[in-house]
């Protein structure tokens, strides 16, 4: 298997406008990590991941890009991002930026250009079509509700937004936008940066005449998703790319690629394709969705298990998985799939061993590594995300009752992991002096950095020996994956094995106290615990595992 210090290295997501606020305008900014960046350092991070700080109206909060050139105003300036740069690489740390060119804003001068006339030279950088009478071309739906087109009258015809209305999709048939793209990729690259983590990478090429999506209407499901998902020219743009820019810098690659299956993703990230790195697949992220994502059902953890086995099987010794189980845009991993209440130092510990134990890059998102939870606002008005907002006003006007939409938002939405960044007990968590943009989780107080860095046995200082295991054991990182107990519904457990290396680890992914009987070949091993979540006796034949207990053994 080829070593690669993407493979090797650990993730840490930061989503600038809640991390920390440096001038006391309530939103957080470049500043602000750079005055963090001894914290991470301390944690064992080798790489950050930035949310976009590009130039944004923030209709979608950056991922509405109207200059790919320039500091977002509230983040701070170019001389912020380049001194935050250097002193990452001074601690050893490298950055990689967020690419969203899927769409930009409306805002940037390519699109303003493109909706003055249709013989404008930029028209074609963007997906314009005549209407059908008086409705959209097609019944394509935006992933934040509503019709996917939006009507300008400056030429009569709409334009494609599969996100909000203001984030018009770029047509990336046009080779002159597949060149500024590439152009700015090598600008950000020159300047030093590590890397790109691609914004809905796998939704660049639409299907030709974009069809009508009858399927979709009779069956349920996002109307004009299968024409625009893994589209047909998909492949062929990202080697391009990798042709013109990626392969010529030693950087890492992530593609966001929603609607993927192992076989698709395979495309993707197959080390003879010369595409990306790795992805970040969806399936495991679904696992509690029913019609839709704020349908909640219970999930299970047989489903969870052969999700990431199916996975981890579908890329093996083709290509390089990601590991995370949130992000900004999804809950946070301790209310989602841990217990944040009575367990939740131990499920965030018994979570993070699994993301750190399994074979791929792990990813951390912040405040992960401290055990935030998802927020319970009281009413909507606290709430920010547009696809929360857009999505609680047509349910509304639908007749929804209030309150189960509420359910579903403190269950799904995109805010729980956006509430700023807690730090200490002071007010505000000690995010910001001013008014945070966002409110901040009323559990600050007991949840924190600063206690967290004084308790020896906080979730924090587990994160940090797991990242420094990491390190030190070569089968943390590369050793494959046999799966024990498979359909056991409470017990995740697996070994792994790399160059005379082999590890054992062990988790109860329940409240309840579960008997774990191992094998006589397992117990005649010399086992060697290299950490656990709690304090623990010797392996025998019968063992009782805790609410929430993980262990992990070298043999």
């Amino acid at each position: 298997m080829k070593r690669k210090w993407w493979k090797e290295g650990v993730v840490y997501q930061i989503y600038p406008r809640s991390f920390y606020d440096s001038n006391g305008d309530g939103i957080g900014d470049l500043k602000g990590i750079f005055e963090k960046l001894d914290y991470l350092k301390e944690l064992g991070v080798d790489i950050i991941w930035l949310n976009p700080i590009y130039k944004s109206p923030n209709a979608d909060n950056g991922y509405d890009i109207s200059d790919y050139y320039d500091i977002m105003d509230e983040f701070g300036t170019m001389e912020d991002f380049d001194k935050l740069l250097d002193e990452a690489h001074k601690r050893g740390i490298k950055i990689i930026m967020d690419l969203v060119v899927n769409h930009t804003s409306d805002e940037h001068i390519w699109f303003i250009e493109s909706r003055k006339s249709k013989d404008n030279p930029y028209r074609d950088f963007y997906i314009w079509r005549k209407g059908k009478g008086n409705n959209p071309p097609n019944n394509w739906t935006s992933a934040f509700s509503g019709s996917a087109w939006q009507y300008d009258e400056t030429t009569d015809e709409y334009y494609l937004h599969l996100f909000a209305v203001k984030q018009p999709d770029l047509n990336w048939d046009n080779e002159n936008v597949r060149k500024e793209v590439y152009k700015m990729m090598k600008w950000w690259l020159d300047k030093g940066i590590d890397g790109f983590r691609m914004d809905v990478i796998n939704f660049i090429s639409k299907v030709e005449g974009l069809p009508y999506d009858y399927e979709a209407e009779e069956k349920g499901g996002q109307p004009g998703f299968k024409y625009y998902a893994n589209g047909p020219k998909v492949h062929e743009y990202l080697q391009e790319m990798n042709r013109e820019v990626l392969s010529k810098y030693d950087i890492m690659t992530v593609g966001e690629t929603p609607g993927v299956t192992p076989e698709v993703g395979r495309l993707y990230v197959d080390y003879d394709r010369n595409e990306l790195n790795m992805i970040f697949q969806f399936e495991l992220m679904d696992i509690d969705s029913g019609k839709n994502k704020w349908d909640v059902k219970p999930w299970k953890l047989t489903d969870f298990k052969r999700i990431m086995y199916k996975w981890y099987q579908g890329l093996k010794e083709k290509g390089w998985n990601s590991v995370y189980l949130n992000n900004h845009d999804q809950p946070r991993m301790v209310s989602r799939f841990g217990d944040d209440k009575e367990f939740r130092v131990e499920s965030a510990k018994l979570l993070a061993t699994f993301v750190h134990t399994w074979q791929g890059t792990p990813y951390i998102y912040q405040g992960e590594e401290i055990g935030m939870t998802n927020v319970r606002f009281d009413s909507i008005d606290d709430y920010r995300d547009i696809e929360t907002l857009n999505w609680y006003n047509e349910m509304i006007q639908k007749g929804h009752d209030p309150k189960e939409l509420l359910e579903a938002i403190y269950k799904k939405g995109r805010d729980n992991a956006r509430t700023p960044m807690q730090w200490d007990d002071s007010e505000n968590a000690g995010f910001t002096t001013g008014k945070p943009w966002i409110k901040v989780n009323q559990n600050y107080k007991e949840i924190n950095v600063k206690k967290a860095l004084e308790d020896k046995n906080s979730v924090f200082y587990y994160y940090k020996k797991l990242i420094e295991l990491r390190r030190q054991y070569p089968v943390i990182v590369y050793g494959d994956i046999n799966l024990l107990f498979e359909d056991d519904e409470k017990i995740f457990a697996y070994t792994r094995h790399f160059e005379g290396q082999n590890l054992l680890v062990l988790m109860n992914f329940s409240k309840d106290q579960v008997e774990i009987s191992l094998s006589r070949e397992l117990l005649e091993k010399d086992m060697k615990l290299l950490i656990s979540n709690y304090d623990v006796g010797e392996l025998r034949e019968k063992i009782f595992f805790k609410p929430y207990e993980a262990r992990v053994y070298l043999f």
